[in-house]
């Protein structure tokens, strides 16, 4: 037996006693999350620093700083988001409970990316935690000073039979997709994700797959391109472009390039300075192989902005290409790196056309003032997600689902969409076995007087038997009553009236 089976069967064994289903165990468990985060914060930089070059600042705000965040959410939230969900009926089952219970499912796999070690990695394991499964993690072993943190320090503050951390590289991961989960949980590029749904296929386990792709950014010629710029290049730039969701390449009308160039160019100036390798907020390539990949993608271009390099210590300078041509390979991979195409449209509708002639991308990004077009733009083109007049954004808010669509991925993750995410949705019906009369139309033998029964049943309106839904029902009703009680009294009130008057209008006669 391997030890990846053995993790695995021993992950199983413990979720089987039951002690992830009370919700205080649960809140235990995240509460041990927080404090391993707030009590290693320095090492957990540390490592960062020595994997990608980031500092401590950008590692709390693009790592910690969200996972924080999560973990507060689920501890604040956890008992509405498991609680039994009542659902509408319909006049069979009026007198009936009907309901969703999230349930746990069981053992999930967790395997984390690379640029983002902790954020990636253990997101997901707040929403695995909080629904009551057990987890195995598996970090990248690209990040590998990150990986060893984990696996180090992890299983002092989280019960470590239920949320093992798994290192190793490709062997090790492999032998861990052999084994039986409930759900795997992949970060990473769409390559290895289709072997990972490969193998979750041979259990029949579902997966969230949360991949990558080309996220175009498109500027209007109309909008502020100043302020639009130093959005785009604070998220292209930062983490050295290794991130899924930066701004993949610009799609822009021939007029306004000159001057999109130019704004890129003061921005970088202003955000790094003149030398953004000396920078502490400029970070490195993650290795070697991924350094050589960026430096071909620039073979035969020259830069309009950076293209410096430095192989020794992984640098590649903020680089900025114009005039790209749609077909060029630089245009056919998703980027991962610290370089800006920029590929001209005519307008909004060939930059549609440029967009949905390519795969479904993980995020679409618009900058363009006119609400009208927007909508437009919005509406005639698909992807993960999409933030208008800014990029990434979209990502910080739990309230917001984050996955992609088609080649970008499958599920979705962040806050409450974490938790359903991993929870089995078990629908529920609690019947009494009093009323039979009420089930005689549908027993045989049947007849057209019971089949019509059984229609005018199942075809009435679902019925929200939610309490606030249900107390208004009931006012209304009451009030209804009293005003038909009130109305009837006025009647027979007139009605006496009038045989009063009809009695003394005789007698005088």
């Amino acid at each position: 037996m391997s030890r990846e089976q053995m993790v695995v069967d021993g992950a199983r064994k413990s979720f089987q006693t039951g002690k992830t289903k009370p919700l205080d165990y649960r809140t235990h468990q995240l509460k041990s999350l927080l404090r391993f985060i707030t009590e290693r914060r320095k090492d957990i930089a540390d490592a960062v620093k020595r994997d990608l070059g980031k500092s401590e600042h950008g590692t709390e705000l693009f790592e910690t700083l969200g996972l924080e965040g999560e973990i507060k959410l689920a501890i604040e939230k956890l008992a509405e988001w498991a609680a039994p969900r009542p659902v509408e009926k319909n006049l069979l089952t009026i007198l009936d409970d009907v309901y969703i219970q999230p349930e746990p499912l069981g053992v999930v796999l967790i395997i984390g990316a690379w640029n983002y070690p902790w954020a990636v990695t253990l997101q997901p394991l707040v929403g695995a935690i909080a629904a009551g499964n057990a987890a195995v993690i598996k970090p990248s072993e690209v990040s590998s000073h990150s990986a060893k943190v984990m696996e180090e320090f992890l299983p002092q503050y989280l019960d470590k039979d239920l949320y093992p951390v798994v290192t190793g590289g490709v062997s090790e991961t492999q032998e861990l997709l052999k084994q039986r989960f409930d759900h795997i949980f992949y970060t990473g590029n769409s390559t290895v994700g289709k072997l990972v749904m490969e193998a979750a296929a041979r259990h029949l386990a579902p997966v969230t797959l949360e991949l990558g792709g080309k996220s175009p950014c498109y500027i209007d010629k109309n909008c502020d391109i100043r302020i639009a710029c130093r959005r785009i290049t604070w998220g292209k730039f930062i983490n050295c472009g290794q991130t899924c969701i930066a701004p993949d390449y610009i799609l822009c009308e021939p007029c306004i390039q000159g001057r999109v160039v130019e704004c890129i160019r003061q921005t970088l100036l202003e955000f790094y300075g003149a030398d953004p390798k000396s920078s502490p907020d400029y970070g490195r390539i993650i290795n070697q192989r991924h350094f050589n990949r960026i430096m071909s993608l620039m073979e035969g271009y020259t830069p309009v902005v950076g293209g410096q390099s430095d192989a020794p210590q992984r640098y590649i300078a903020p680089t900025v290409l114009k005039d790209v041509p749609p077909h060029s390979r630089l245009m056919q991979e998703e980027i991962f790196g610290p370089l800006l195409p920029i590929v001209t449209v005519s307008d909004m509708d060939d930059a549609i056309h440029f967009i949905n002639e390519r795969e479904k991308p993980l995020a679409l990004y618009i900058f363009c003032t006119d609400k009208k077009a927007t909508k437009r733009m919005i509406e005639e083109t698909t992807s993960g997600g999409v933030t208008v007049n800014d990029v990434m954004m979209h990502y910080t808010l739990s309230s917001l689902p984050f996955g992609g669509v088609g080649q970008s991925g499958m599920g979705c993750y962040h806050g409450k969409h974490t938790f359903n995410q991993l929870s089995h949705q078990r629908a529920c019906l609690v019947r009494s076995l009093g009323m039979e009369s009420v089930n005689l139309a549908r027993y045989p033998p049947q007849d057209r007087r019971r089949a019509r029964r059984v229609r005018m049943a199942l075809k009435s309106p679902l019925i929200d038997m939610s309490k606030r839904t249900l107390v208004w029902a009931v006012v209304a009703t009451i009030i209804g009553f009293g005003l038909f009680i009130a109305l009837l009294i006025i009647l027979l009130i007139a009605a006496g009236l009038n045989c009063t008057c009809w009695y003394w209008r005789g007698f005088y006669n």
